[in-house]
């Protein structure tokens, strides 16, 4: 019996697969990491607990304070010597705006903006004082009266006072300036001393960098007048 050799067929190997081009790897590479980055994103946002809703910070905008603006106990005095120099300041603001396009003096340009930049914050901090106190921001007082005492308020500008400075032009309006301003500081001065009997901290110290600030202005506009 003739005996058949079967024959056996070896698999071929199989063909090792060609490098990627440098530039399909790139590609591949940035699509896997912006995989990575957006499941990440995804599990983040689902245990992120350091929001607002659980008294975290965000940068969705400033933190707003919950802060009394003048915390601590206040009294009758206190809301008067606020209701009072908000009317104050509001003139002497007036007062200083004329100064452009009327005063020729650079010392009176100077101080006229240098009151008007430190007396307009102070208005919105002490509205903000009545607002948390709950009191209104005035007690009824136009210009020339006031609850100062039960009298006017000291250092006021009259209708007439205001009608002649803004009619002055050059070193008039220099001369009448520095004038009703002096009188005006020296009001101011007299009212934050009032202040000495209220019990509001806050309000006691606005009422020391008053008569510090506006002492030291009299003194400025004084010595203008005086080379004028």
């Amino acid at each position: 019996m003739t005996a058949f050799k079967r024959s056996v067929r070896l698999p071929l190997p199989l063909p090792l697969p060609l490098p990627l081009p440098l530039h399909r790897r790139v590609a591949v590479a940035v699509a896997v990491t912006a995989g990575s980055l957006l499941l990440a994103a995804c599990g983040g946002n689902a245990d992120d607990t350091s929001g607002a809703e659980y008294g975290g910070h965000t940068s969705a905008g400033p933190q707003e304070s919950t802060e009394s603006p003048a915390p601590g106990a206040f009294n009758d005095v206190d809301v008067t010597f606020a209701q009072s120099m908000i009317v104050h300041h509001r003139q002497a603001l007036e007062m200083s705006r004329l100064a452009d396009g009327r005063a020729s003096d650079p010392r009176i340009k100077t101080l006229a903006g240098q009151i008007e930049n430190a007396q307009d914050p102070e208005i919105r901090t002490m509205k903000s004082w009545l607002k948390s106190w709950g009191k209104p921001e005035s007690s009824g007082m136009d210009h020339g009266a006031g609850g100062h005492g039960g009298g006017p308020m000291p250092g006021m500008m009259s209708g007439a006072d205001m009608a002649d400075l803004t009619a002055a032009k050059g070193t008039e309006f220099d001369r009448k300036f520095a004038e009703l301003m002096i009188a005006h500081h020296n009001g101011a001065i007299d009212m934050a001393k009032d202040e000495r009997n209220g019990r509001n901290a806050a309000a006691k110290r606005l009422a020391d960098d008053v008569i510090k600030n506006q002492s030291t202005e009299v003194k400025q506009m004084q010595s203008i007048l005086d080379r004028l």
